[in-house]
């Protein structure tokens, strides 16, 4: 055993094997040339960030003159000026180019690499330094964001995005859990924990009082959470709160959101304000952390069987209460189809991938359930971009693929030696077992660019290959590394164990059944690899305890320019994106046309498949696209979604190449089932996961859609018309023209049916909101009466919409209307939509309403802010509506605005068009565009915020 000072000033432990005195490693160039910089081989130009709230246009941050290459897009530039160049804004300190993000990160690097001994001559140092920094520049992967935010500053070296953390049952401990807990949210980090220690309330105190039990102690950790995340964050704290499933609290623990929830809808209901940042939010509890329940293969099996499960005390492991065991796994599914929570980690097959069970069992994961091993443990991360090792002949360029994992992990484990850690616990077990977490993004892109559906046999047989030989080469150099400055110091102990683990990945590479040249070339690379592998560390052990993950790679995946996160599908086939110079527009992915070249389309053909895709949002019916090929293109959402099960397949088929596990959330229809969520949970065990959660579209009444400052609602007050005359009411007739429309409104469902008179305008309103029999509904029934009698006695219609409109009370937010877009409350959206129906466009622009097409107009005729234009505007829409062929077809209504010609901001925003209803997302706090999924966590395209660890 022989000790190196690390560069932070920390000592860490190392243990050379055989020869590791005089081993060095050799670089070699992969994509360099000697003698040429990297820098010097790309065009640089100088850009401005502007960074504003699409909402209200104001300016969220800015910064002139940064200097990045020409092929890095807008979205690229905007996120790591702002999220990781580092000094004051306007100040000289501050960086400004890329070049200097690089070489901060890498320089810290290669220093220590050389100083920990990784390195022989310098010029090996030299190839390694020219290589990391082309791989960065050209976006082939990209270290996790605690690198960029703290490598080569003055801040602690933290390199660690996930951490796990411990607590015991003394009160002590759990004090101490908030402690730590609070210290990694104040970093921007996340941690999670098992409670399963903590004695139930079903068991007595050595006093002779009963014991509190864990969600007790839950309640006071989801506040610390809370209060530092209210302190200046602009993220949620990301956390993660596992309990056994034979703890004997566990029904109060699965049923605990799902009841807060129902609180939610009550409070919401009522006209408080439940949005994210409310003020009245506060009142629901354990809403800052995500609920995990770790079931063992005995429940399991009782589960399959039917029969009885014992819940053991915490202090002596005696049963003290029997349940039904598939009672409880329905319990479980009811709640996580209710409000998504718990999700569902399955220990036995956690534990039995374990590669150091001799230094402890691995209890709890991070907050994205990705990063799994001991507690007090953290888990530094890179992921690789798929799409850099697609050829132009559209295979996967697996030997540069190797090449590249190589040069990643040893990076990635030098940054060990000098990193810092929240806590000496964690920093301890951290440098004794090295853990990595290589990962990947764009697979969703890879396997559509090469022709595959996502739920296909072929696509999960180039995914499970490709992950494979990551973890291949990632072992095999990790065995290597330890053959030159030694095993991690947990070795020796669990080396047995290690081993085994190794076979089976080894064993699991064995049974892919591979379809294509393409995916036969990646196994076949990969069992040679596994080959190397057991030769090397059979001889110097392996120097890191674990490798591999797959991490959600939200803000590194727009870094990186990549079209889908981590191992999801793609979102949809049309993306938002942002234009130098300003200004936005819709494109079909790139990866489109490219998928329609692989499955051999001509260039007409493609041409004309993308133009369709562009209009409609799906490839449905598009011209000379064969029916065969729809399941290429199918996406996350949509038209053509993928299915559960599919997800949950492909998950399966990636899983036994991992050290860790996947970070996703498999998402279901609303229309979904207990009874298949059950299935789900159920299925994820059998395929083998380790770990899986599901949500339902809309099942989270308090889903955060609204950015925007809520009020009370108040009662509708009475409305005493100003008249001239004695009112005399005119009623409809029995038969009357009318029409119904369907809206939704911050994530509330509803209808409007507007009846009219045959000759004179409306007549009368219903609107149906809120179950039947509520009391919202109740209002909502008595209020439509109320506007519908006025409207019979003379009040005209404009009276009420100038009342209504901008109207402020939850709900509130986006809608799924074209031509309103933003609606401060249900009445505001009402009033409008009718001002748009019924009105002459005359009134509507005295009040400010226009249609999504007269807004255009307005735009296109350089309409300054001044008097309307009425004419001109007419002369405008007419036009436009002129040019279209004679024998088209009729627009439906919820079409008439064509999805570019809305203001949108984010990808998410524009599928939600093509939808024709809100997607399940929040507004980022931040900037106020609406979010994508990304892995477990959302992600915002503006400003690259993320809801949960980086």
């Amino acid at each position: 055993m022989t000790e190196t000072v690390g560069g932070s000033g920390k000592k860490t432990a190392t243990r050379n094997g055989a020869g590791a005195k005089n081993a060095r490693l050799k670089v070699e160039r992969v994509y360099t040339t000697e003698g040429v910089h990297p820098y010097d081989e790309v065009t640089w130009e100088h850009r401005d960030v502007v960074m504003t709230n699409w909402r209200d246009g104001s300016v969220n941050f800015e910064q002139r003159g940064v200097e990045f290459p020409d092929f890095w897009s807008v979205n690229a530039t905007n996120i790591v000026t702002s999220k990781y160049f580092r000094g004051a804004v306007g100040t000289p300190q501050r960086e400004h180019s890329l070049r200097q993000l690089i070489d901060r990160v890498v320089h810290a690097y290669v220093k220590a690499g050389v100083e920990h001994g990784y390195f022989g001559a310098d010029g090996d140092a030299l190839v390694f330094e020219h290589e990391l920094t082309w791989m960065l520049l050209h976006q082939v992967f990209s270290f996790n964001s605690p690198v960029w935010f703290n490598v080569g500053t003055t801040s602690p070296q933290q390199v660690s995005a996930c951490f796990i953390l411990s607590v015991d049952d003394t009160m002590e401990s759990i004090l101490n859990w908030y402690r730590e807990e609070g210290l990694i949210f104040k970093g921007g980090s996340g941690a999670g924990l098992n409670l399963s220690r903590i004695r139930s309330s079903k068991e007595l105190l050595s006093s002779g009082g009963t014991a509190s039990g864990p969600v007790s102690f839950m309640r006071g950790a989801d506040a610390s959470a809370g209060t530092i995340k209210s302190g200046g964050a602009t993220r949620r704290a990301a956390k993660m709160v596992v309990l056994d499933v034979d703890h004997p609290d566990v029904e109060e623990f699965i049923e605990t959101k799902a009841r807060e929830e129902d609180k939610v809808r009550a409070l919401r209901d009522a006209g408080f304000d439940m949005d994210l940042g409310g003020r009245d939010i506060v009142s629901v509890q354990y809403q800052n952390a995500n609920n995990s329940i770790r079931v063992s293969d005995e429940f399991m099996h009782a589960y399959e069987t039917g029969g009885q499960f014992g819940l053991r005390a915490r202090m002596t492991g005696e049963v003290i209460e029997h349940v039904d065991a598939k009672s409880l796994f329905r319990k479980l599914a009811k709640a996580a189809w209710e409000c998504a929570d718990p999700g569902i980690q399955y220990d036995g097959t956690i534990n039995d991938w374990h590669t150091t069970p001799e230094s402890g069992r691995i209890t709890a994961s991070n907050p994205c359930s990705e990063y799994m091993h001991l507690d007090n443990s953290s888990c530094n991360l890179a992921s690789l971009n798929l799409m850099k090792f697609m050829s132009d002949d559209g295979s996967f360029n697996a030997e540069l693929f190797a090449k590249s994992v190589e040069i990643i992990i040893t990076a990635m484990d030098v940054s060990i030696s000098f990193a810092d850690f929240p806590t000496p616990a964690i920093g301890e077990t951290t440098r004794d077992f090295r853990q990595l977490g290589i990962g990947y993004a764009n697979l969703g892109a890879l396997l559509m660019a090469t022709g595959h559906a996502y739920d296909s046999e072929g696509g999960r047989a180039l995914a499970a290959s490709i992950t494979s030989l990551m973890q291949a080469v990632a072992y095999r150099r990790s065995a290597e590394l330890a053959g030159v400055v030694g095993p991690y110091a947990g070795y020796a102990r669990n080396a047995e164990a290690h081993q085994r683990v190794v076979r089976k990945h080894a064993a699991a590479n064995d049974t892919i059944r591979t379809l294509h040249a393409n995916d036969a070339a990646v196994r076949s690379l990969a069992t040679r690899e596994w080959q190397r592998c057991q030769e090397v560390g059979n001889r110097h052990g392996w120097r890191n305890a674990q490798a591999s993950v797959l991490a959600p790679t939200g803000t590194i995946g727009l870094m990186m320019d990549c079209d889908t996160t981590g191992i999801e599908p793609d979102l949809a086939l049309v993306k938002f994106k942002k234009l130098v110079g300003g200004g936005s527009m819709q494109i079909v992915n790139q990866t489109v046309p490219r998928a329609l070249r692989v499955l051999g389309y001509q260039e007409e053909q493609v041409e004309a498949i993308v133009e369709y895709i562009g209009e409609h949002g799906h490839v449905v019916d598009a011209p000379g696209l064969r029916p065969e090929h729809y399941e290429v293109f199918d996406c996350a959402m949509g038209d053509r979604s993928i299915a559960p099960m599919g997800h949950v397949r492909m998950m399966a088929a990636v899983q036994p190449f991992l050290s860790g596990a996947i970070s996703k959330t498999v998402n279901m229809p609303e229309t979904a089932t207990v009874e298949e969520v059950e299935e789900i949970y159920y299925e994820g065990w059998k395929l083998g996961l380790k770990a899986l959660a599901i949500y339902r579209d809309n099942c989270k009444v308090g889903q955060p859609l609204s950015a925007g400052k809520s009020a009370k609602a108040t009662e509708t007050k009475a409305v005493e018309p100003v008249v001239e005359y004695r009112p005399v009411r005119k009623r409809l007739p029995k038969k009357r023209p009318s029409q119904t429309v369907s809206f939704t409104v911050g994530g509330a469902e509803g209808y409007l049916h507007a009846g009219s008179y045959p000759d004179d305008g409306l007549g009368e309103i219903f609107v149906k909101l809120g179950k039947q029999g509520s009391t919202l509904a109740g209002v909502m029934d008595a209020f439509s009466m109320s506007i519908s009698v006025g409207l019979q006695y003379g009040i005209p219609l404009e009276f009420y919409v100038s009342k209504f409109q901008n109207l402020r009370f939850e709900p509130a937010g986006m809608t799924d209307d074209p031509d309103v877009r933003i609606a401060t409350s249900v009445l505001d959206y009402l009033f409008r939509r009718l001002a748009l129906d019924y009105l002459p466009l005359e009134k509507r622009a005295q009040l400010g309403i226009f249609t999504a097409d007269e807004r255009t107009a307005q735009v296109a005729s350089d309409y300054n802010g001044g008097d309307v234009d009425l004419e001109g505007l007419r002369t405008s829409v007419g036009s436009a509506e002129q040019a279209a062929p004679a024998n088209a077809p009729s627009p439906a209504p919820e079409a008439k605005a064509r999805p570019q010609d809305v203001k949108v901001g984010s990808s998410t925003e524009l599928l939600e068009l093509h939808l024709g209803k809100a997607a399940d997302a929040p507004l980022c706090m931040t900037c106020g565009t609406k979010m994508r999924p990304a892995g477990s966590c959302y992600l915002c395209e503006g400003c690259g915020s993320t809801s949960g660890c980086s």
